[in-house]
């Protein structure tokens, strides 16, 4: 297996300190928001043989196992990556398969260019994703129903927005969450920022359920984004809980740090908080206006000791084994490609030692054995 040398992206919303308080080096004082481990070709990781994409494109049966290779492709289908947010990112959905290779190829007709501000598929592959709280984590995931969101905006006591509780209560359910997510997203922009600075207001003087709301406000004054996150659920994971998003489920992360997982994909549809680009018809076209549990997942415990966490999807596979003192080693052995990330205590992947923040690659078939005492993620596919 190959020791990883990972990117750490400095994205404005990344916290100054969850990064390197994990790798136990001191803050730049710089954000630090993700650290990518894969072969994505915008940061790949590095092994001792070289950039992991080229050493993947070098011999893709060996690496990543014909099965992989069979079903994906030849190429790493996941990309894992430590993230940790110290601002709410934006908020955004992304699309199906179909829905993808419908917008790339579109948008290749079209002659967009792939670096324009302005283009929404980046690639014709789906992006769905699983975040894993290592600390307590914020984020919002999927809508409200229409009556507690109605009751979450009328709480707020700003005329303004009586229009929209009115709207919540008048339709059915995809209806109502479809008209007002339309209509704050196509509202005159000063209107809609006297609108937001009101209710931040209100937020900030009432507290309880609205602080996280007065808290994206003050990171995005005056942002449409803000009413638009009033609609949808908020969820605070604690450490070792999950949430995954699937396309078009709506979402936010706003603050702490997790492993994160997702499909090798760069598509994102934002919905606001951001100052990019918001393609409100392309985003209408994906968004799914049903009202959702989040679903927070707790892996599920096998009796190997590997804990899973469950999703419906086979371009990724995330577990974890938390090793005690003086436990057994775990036998990894697969057909498919994997990589290992420790982030508690020191672990042994075969003749590597990984403190937190490390990592590894496992090429397909490649015994791997770990044991020691912290925790370990694997991620792999199912092939």
């Amino acid at each position: 297996m190959d020791r990883l040398t990972n990117t750490v992206r400095p994205y404005a919303w990344g916290s100054t300190t969850a990064i390197p308080h994990l790798l136990g080096t001191e803050p730049t004082g710089e954000p630090q928001a993700e650290m990518w481990m894969g072969a994505h070709p915008g940061a790949p990781s590095h092994t001792p043989r070289g950039p992991l994409n080229e050493v993947i494109d070098a011999d893709p049966a060996a690496e990543l196992g014909p099965p992989a290779v069979e079903k994906f492709g030849p190429r790493l289908p996941f990309l894992l990556k430590l993230l940790a947010a110290g601002a709410p990112l934006s908020l955004q959905v992304h699309p199906d398969l179909q829905q993808a290779k419908e917008g790339y190829e579109a948008e290749e007709a079209k002659g967009v260019p792939i670096s324009a501000p302005d283009r929404n598929y980046k690639d014709a592959n789906h992006k769905p994703e699983l975040i894993c709280a290592l600390t307590e984590f914020d984020g919002l995931c999927g809508f409200r129903a229409p009556e507690e969101a109605a009751k979450l905006l009328e709480g707020l006591g700003v005329d303004s927005l009586k229009p929209y509780v009115d709207l919540l209560r008048a339709h059915p359910e995809e209806a109502a969450l479809r008209e007002v997510l339309t209509a704050v997203l196509t509202a005159d922009r000063d209107e809609m920022a006297r609108t937001v600075t009101d209710a931040t207001a209100a937020a900030q003087r009432i507290g309880g359920a609205y602080e996280p709301y007065a808290g994206i406000a003050h990171h995005y004054p005056g942002d449409p984004g803000v009413i638009a996150a009033m609609l949808l659920n908020h969820v605070r994971l604690q450490p070792g809980e999950a949430l995954f998003l699937g396309a078009g489920v709506p979402h936010a992360y706003l603050n702490g740090l997790g492993v994160e997982i997702m499909a090798n994909s760069d598509n994102v549809l934002r919905c606001g908080l951001t100052p990019k680009h918001v393609d409100v018809p392309e985003l209408l076209r994906i968004v799914r206006f049903e009202a959702t549990d989040p679903g927070v997942l707790r892996p599920e415990a096998s009796p190997d000791g590997e804990e899973l966490y469950d999703t419906p999807i086979d371009e990724f596979r995330l577990s974890r084994f938390v090793l005690p003192a003086g436990g057994a080693a775990h036998d990894l052995t697969a057909a498919t490609p994997q990589i290992l990330l420790c982030t508690a205590g020191t672990v042994r992947a075969g003749d590597l030692a990984l403190a937190p923040g490390e990592s590894a690659f496992v090429p397909a078939g490649e015994k791997a054995e770990v044991s020691g005492e912290g925790t370990v993620f694997r991620a792999t596919v199912v092939a």
